[in-house]
């Protein structure tokens, strides 16, 4: 496949940067998107030119770093695949492909195709925690009784992998499906009650304070979701915080 790449150059923060032309070819179409940047990389290594910066870790779907804005699509034109899971037979040879970092406020952009989302750990830091001693003398989890339809929904929100790419596709870059989901995997379980009506004032608190946005009722974020995390999950959130609000 022979292609022509428009990624988004940017030395740092402060740096303007803008969008830079990159013709590539030789891609198989069974090679991973990443593994097509590494292979331009490489290219501009052997060229004495600075390699493109992205983020990356395991590239198995499952840490969420991956996060790319791919032809005006959060990790590219696949549906329920992060970036890493992407691959080149999505696309047809001679296309024209462009690459940008996450777009919001609140992810402001360290290099070329890598942003700052430590914004999401400051809100987890915030209230995502549970009390209950788990080390030591524990009570074995299996002598509580959880419902299993509240222990699968728990489950489904705690698949989250906090990869932003619901803020990146908000046109307002909320980031209520991502709180949502971490509300919500705790408040479906008895071991999530003690914290909470901390727990979701703070993190609501906290995800105003880092300058999201707020929902646009759209359900873009649910469509873009790697993980397919449900809208459901922002409605509980909801939920939780009136009945925070009220006792508090």
């Amino acid at each position: 496949m022979k292609l022509t790449l428009k990624i988004w150059r940017q030395k740092n923060a402060q740096d303007k940067g803008g969008i830079v032309d990159y013709p590539i070819d030789g891609i198989e179409p069974d090679m991973s998107f990443l593994e097509m940047l590494d292979v331009l990389n490489e290219q501009l290594i052997n060229k004495g030119e600075e390699p493109v910066a992205f983020d990356h870790d395991c590239r198995e779907g499952i840490c969420g770093m991956c996060s790319l804005f791919i032809n005006g699509e959060a990790h590219g034109p696949d549906r329920g695949v992060t970036t890493c899971q992407l691959h080149m037979r999505m696309f047809k040879d001679g296309d024209t492909i462009f690459i940008e970092p996450f777009r919001a406020k609140a992810f402001p952009v360290i290099k070329d195709l890598v942003v700052d989302r430590s914004s999401f750990d400051r809100i987890q830091h915030a209230g995502g925690f549970v009390s209950v001693n788990t080390s030591g003398n524990t009570i074995d989890a299996n002598t509580i009784p959880i419902n299993k339809h509240d222990a699968d929904k728990s489950f489904d929100a705690a698949a989250c992998i906090g990869c932003g790419a619901c803020v990146a596709t908000c046109k307002n870059s909320s980031a209520m499906l991502f709180v949502g989901a971490k509300v919500s995997q705790y408040a479906l379980l008895p071991q999530g009650k003690v914290e909470a009506v901390d727990r979701v004032l703070n993190m609501v608190h906290q995800m105003d304070l880092e300058g999201f946005g707020n929902c646009t009722n759209t359900g873009a974020c649910e469509i873009e979701c790697p993980k397919g995390i449900s809208l459901e999950n922002i409605a509980r959130m909801n939920r939780e915080y009136l009945a925070a609000s009220l006792k508090g």
